[in-house]
């Protein structure tokens, strides 16, 4: 075990002595994380960027429900979130998003809250023939698809709400006719009735919370997920680069010295991979620490952090052994090495969020580290300890065992650590 530690501490202190290195797998990560920063809005005051949303509220209802929906935009809960404005002409709403003069249109055609809620006479009427659902429209600009996306969450949640109303109400207003609680003439009334309290509801799809409210209120960094995605980027990197170190010191004669040393071949190989693990961790943590020391970013439960830097690190160094097993030359491991940090890059999250991506990419991405870390470390974020960890820190280490595993069998086929 002496002989593994001494193995991944010189390692580790040869690649700190290189600058170059220390530039791709500190600096140019900590300089991009700062630029997406600055892009995002993280350091002009907002912690998502996002506020005053412009919508467009074309109100054709003019009756309970459509008055409702116009309600819960203007509400006191959104007014930090949502800038609505009203309109009577759809046509010259959806110009404006052409325009990129709004987020969203809402349209409320006419006759909406009719088709909710029954005219007088028509409740439980058996030769009533009920008309089709007037649908709302939502116009939403694809320029700004997050706003956007609020702007239909808020409005599918109040569709939902009142869906949901109209039938269980009418289910246990049939239930009181058939007990007899109600009477048939009332039936018109307790109907209606149902509706009535629609728009001072706090339910809402988009909720704004302050720290005033409550210690529950999490309001999420979104530097907490581009910090750690830029560091998964690089880190694959790094493994690449310490498995090239192997191959390199090969034809440089530098490991057959070491292996007519009194050094078992798995001593080696296992102090070159628990170097190439060191720096990975050294890597990964000291760009976390900046980002909670330099921006701020608050990482929750320090064990939970601890564990999933460790387990990310460790299925990210399969990669880099398997890489490096399938690898003939020092060059061919930087190549793909590049292509598959590249990859994983994108599949994993590290430019743009998966939840974005269509679901054969969210599928694909389970294979990467990057997916898993960025889960983990969105997790912690968003208050989780290590408790709630369990899922990603599991793949990680399942991802690394099983790639180690395949790692090892093509090193001893190809004879790389022989003596």
């Amino acid at each position: 075990m002496r002989k593994l530690l001494l193995i991944g501490i010189k390692d580790l202190t040869l690649v700190f002595r290189d600058r170059a290195a220390l530039t791709f797998m500190l600096l140019a990560p900590f300089l991009l994380t700062i630029g997406l920063g600055l892009v995002t809005g993280r350091f002009s005051g907002g912690a998502s960027g996002l506020s005053d949303i412009p919508v467009i509220i074309v109100n054709l209802d003019d009756e309970q429900l459509g008055d409702a929906l116009v309600e819960v935009f203007s509400s006191e809960e959104l007014a930090d979130l949502m800038e609505p404005t009203a309109s009577s002409d759809p046509e010259a709403a959806r110009r404006l998003i052409d325009e990129d003069e709004a987020a969203a249109v809402v349209i409320i055609p006419e006759g909406f809250t009719r088709s909710i809620i029954p005219a007088d006479g028509t409740a439980f009427d058996q030769n009533y023939v009920e008309t089709e659902s007037v649908k709302i429209e939502v116009y939403t600009n694809p320029s700004r698809p997050t706003s956007s996306g609020i702007v239909k969450a808020i409005v599918d949640e109040f569709v939902s709400r009142v869906e949901e109303g109209r039938t269980s109400g009418m289910t246990s207003l049939a239930l009181l006719i058939e007990s007899g609680l109600i009477a048939p003439q009332d039936i018109e009334t307790e109907s209606n009735g149902l509706f009535q309290n629609v728009e001072t509801t706090e339910s809402t799809a988009i909720t704004l919370k302050t720290n005033q409210q409550g210690a529950e209120a999490v309001d999420f960094d979104i530097l907490a997920y581009i910090a750690p995605g830029m560091a998964l980027l690089f880190l694959m990197y790094t493994v690449s680069y310490g498995g090239r170190s192997i191959l390199a010191e090969r034809s440089q004669g530098t490991l057959p010295r070491l292996l007519i040393s009194p050094t078992s071949n798995v001593q080696v190989l296992g102090g070159k991979v628990l170097g190439i693990f060191f720096i990975g961790v050294a890597q990964v943590g000291i760009l976390i620490l900046a980002s909670s020391i330099f921006f701020r970013v608050d990482w929750g439960d320090t064990s939970g952090l601890v564990v999933l830097i460790l387990a990310t690190v460790f299925g990210a160094t399969g990669w880099g052994m398997l890489i490096t097993a399938l690898a003939r030359t020092p060059s061919q491991v930087g190549t793909i090495g590049s292509a598959i940090m590249l990859i994983f890059g994108i599949l994993g999250g590290s430019f743009i969020q998966l939840d974005q991506m269509p679901p054969l990419v969210r599928t694909l991405s389970r294979i990467t580290p990057n997916a898993w870390g960025l889960d983990g470390f969105t997790t912690l974020a968003l208050g989780g300890t290590l408790s709630n960890l369990l899922e990603p820190i599991t793949a990680l280490l399942t991802m690394g065992g099983i790639l180690f595993g395949v790692a090892v069998v093509l090193f001893n086929r190809k004879g790389i650590v022989q003596k």
